[in-house]
């Protein structure tokens, strides 16, 4: 698919491990992440999404305790996850795999890189690809739309969501690379890690 192509940075992009000293806000950044490594090491303690993602971010291995938002089209919740504190967690994003807008462009990624933010994970849309790309933070995604999403305040936060063949739920840990993207019930690395706090009210 050519539209593909956009997604590669003229570099390589760097990893969590050495973003780390660059992003103070990450203060729960988690060590370097090689998921063939991790799948070897855990078995079947760990789940395998189906590879349908495509890295965008500046930060091509990340990972961390997973908060989940489950939305259609509409990343209003997106946004106000992103604006608050990310301790070094995922924002995994179920859009139910829609292929017609962006549930995320350059600048949330760049609000959720300055907030702490390891990550964002999307069943949907992103776009902005080539700032994407620079910006320290970790994304995947099925795919770019250049069209942005309505913001109606409809979705759901901190639920389990289902895609690419795995259920997610709040509090377990989702890590990405180059390879895929896996999630544990326990954290897979030595690094500090927390559970997210309880969502605030909204």
């Amino acid at each position: 698919m050519a539209t593909m192509g956009l997604c590669s940075a003229s570099v390589p992009r760097p990893t969590s491990a050495t973003l780390n000293a660059q992003t103070p806000s990450a203060s729960n950044a988690v060590s370097e992440i090689v998921l063939p490594d991790l799948c070897d090491a855990h078995g079947d303690a760990v789940n395998v999404l189906e590879p349908l993602f495509v890295s965008f971010g500046g930060i091509e291995s990340f990972g961390g305790p997973v908060v989940t938002v489950k939305c259609f089209e509409d990343n209003s919740l997106v946004a106000e996850q992103l604006s608050r504190s990310g301790q070094g967690q995922v924002l995994v994003v179920d859009g139910g795999g829609s292929l017609r807008c962006a549930l995320l462009g350059d600048n949330l990624a760049r609000k959720g890189a300055d907030n702490g933010w390891a990550g964002v994970l999307v069943y949907g849309c992103v776009r902005d690809v080539q700032v994407l790309a620079e910006t320290p933070i970790g994304v995947q995604a099925l795919a770019p739309h250049p069209r942005r999403s309505v913001k109606k305040g409809i979705g759901e936060l901190n639920v389990p969501v289902t895609f690419a063949g795995v259920t997610i739920r709040p509090g377990e840990f989702v890590y990405a690379d180059g390879n895929g993207v896996i999630t544990s019930g326990k954290s897979l690395t030595g690094a500090r890690e927390s559970a997210p706090e309880e969502p605030r009210p909204l």
